[in-house]
């Protein structure tokens, strides 16, 4: 019956985070919904899910690590190359960063699968890097959008570095940290996520995130290239559209100005997101935690 029940929590669990092949849902819910509900979807829902998870394993089946770690491997394995290859034929940036949200949730799975306070700590940094770049991103596309519900796409936002450089600047620093480029935030989370992995011998999972993340170059790097490097279309209502308020401006410029910060001085993020994954487990920390 233990077993049993732990199959149930994996399978509601993996539901919830929009793991595959649980996440079907995810890239349909995230298009329709307005632009500003699925970025509290792809980033509050997803955080509560993950610390759940990682809470549940940890305290309630650590005795059971040997049966629910190999079906975690698996889940984040197929989770992230089947995100990113999907999220290649996507030309809504909106749906994009849907099939991006899967992806991101296999590199979560990752951390999780390492089952010790540091992958804990791994997880709970990621998902802040995650959660602000995704926050800034999609209030960056609601204000492109007329009211929020506008489809974007990379034809759309051509020459946007040149109509309102500030926040294609923004857009490019969020895809970039998505991507996992050095000198940002995201960068920083998927070098801990390697490390929790790499500190339990663990190499297939630490080498198929790293080529995923390639993969994931040729649906981020795009969207920059297109505001950069493809003349502005004629203008037009989209050209003229919607700006931001003051609160939703303010809101996106710190989750910038976070993610650019906690890239070149990580410090207080990693200490803080450490500690606190220390809260999750009382299993010992493993050497690479110390280091």
């Amino acid at each position: 019956m233990a077993r049993l029940g732990l199959g149930l929590l994996l399978i509601g669990f993996g539901f919830k985070i929009a793991a595959v092949p649980f996440h079907m849902w995810a890239p349909d819910v995230y298009d329709g919904a307005p632009t500003p509900v699925t970025g509290l979807m792809a980033t509050g829902v997803k955080a509560a899910a993950f610390v759940a998870l990682m809470r549940l394993l940890l305290e309630a089946f650590p005795s059971m690590t040997s049966l629910w770690q190999p079906v975690i491997g698996i889940l984040a394995l197929v989770t992230m190359i089947v995100g990113n290859l999907v999220a290649l034929s996507q030309r809504n940036i909106k749906r994009m960063l849907a099939y991006s949200s899967v992806a991101h949730a296999g590199y979560l799975l990752v951390a999780v699968w390492a089952g010790t306070r540091f992958g804990a700590g791994a997880v709970l940094l990621y998902l802040l890097a995650y959660g602000l770049t995704t926050v800034a991103s999609f209030g960056l596309l609601a204000s492109l959008g007329r009211d929020g519900e506008r489809t974007v796409s990379n034809d759309d936002i051509a020459g946007l570095g040149t109509r309102r450089p500030w926040t294609a600047l923004a857009l490019s620093i969020c895809m970039l940290s998505l991507l996992g480029f050095p000198g940002t935030f995201g960068f920083i989370g998927k070098w801990y996520i390697l490390q929790a992995a790499v500190s339990r011998q663990q190499m297939i999972l630490p080498v198929i995130l790293v080529l995923t993340s390639v993969i994931s170059a040729g649906y981020y790097l795009p969207v920059v290239m297109a505001m950069y490097m493809k003349p502005p279309r004629a203008e037009s209502e989209f050209a003229a559209g919607s700006r931001f308020g003051r609160f939703a401006a303010a809101a996106v410029a710190v989750s910038v100005a976070a993610v650019i910060l906690f890239g070149v001085w990580p410090s207080p993020a990693i200490d803080g997101g450490l500690r606190s994954g220390g809260t999750l487990s009382e299993a010992p920390a493993p050497l690479a935690a110390q280091e």
